[in-house]
């Protein structure tokens, strides 16, 4: 597996992916287009009333999905954040540590919302049949890399981005990003079981 690429390689350095996300044509036409993940309008980003973590922390959307899920940061602070998705069946999870490896794991594993409970065989069916309804895949893929200044070549495997979905569904950083409901009940995970607090 080739070496990640640092928060050095982004192009305009530092804080920089968010803005690209939600202007540079080559990215949006991947991540809104692909991925499912538009920041293209900040303003329309509204997390329904009373949806907040455990921890009081703050949960900040930046980015939705066409269903409307939220993409949110945690914390505060800039892209480096964790990063949770927020469903609107009442399901939420980590993602990410910070927006980079949200965007490799976009750019690898688009279809990520699948992998849920299935064996290795069944994402890999699910990696072909994605292929299939989207046939120019890599092509977008590379081109949405290198607008944010990222080298195709060097993103992680499929398989690596979701062993690392698994790992952070199931560590303590599960627990730090715990959401939970206008009723104040902790949503369910998005993979597998959580470690949650007694």
């Amino acid at each position: 597996m080739n070496e990640p690429n640092t928060s050095a390689d982004i192009r305009g350095g530092l804080g920089a992916l968010l803005p690209l996300l939600g202007s540079d044509g080559e990215v949006i036409a991947f991540f809104a287009g692909v991925a499912d993940l538009d920041a293209s309008v900040p303003a329309d980003f509204l997390l329904e009333d009373g949806v907040k973590l455990a921890s009081g922390a703050r949960l900040e959307q930046f980015a939705r999905a066409g269903s409307g899920d939220a993409f949110c940061f945690v914390g505060e602070g800039g892209e480096e954040r964790p990063v949770v998705y927020v469903s609107l069946d009442g399901e939420a999870g980590p993602l990410a540590l910070g927006l980079l490896e949200l965007v490799r794991l976009c750019l690898v594993a688009p279809w990520w919302r699948d992998a849920p409970e299935r064996t290795a065989e069944e994402l890999q069916m699910v990696a072909i049949e994605y292929r299939e309804d989207v046939p120019d895949l890599d092509r977008r893929r590379d081109r949405a890399a290198r607008a944010l200044g990222l080298d195709p070549a060097a993103l992680p495997s499929e398989a690596a981005v979701l062993t690392r979905l698994g790992e952070l569904s199931r560590g303590p950083v599960a627990v730090a990003c715990l959401v939970v409901g206008p009723e104040g009940d902790p949503l369910d995970p998005l993979f597998g079981t959580a470690d949650r607090p007694g």
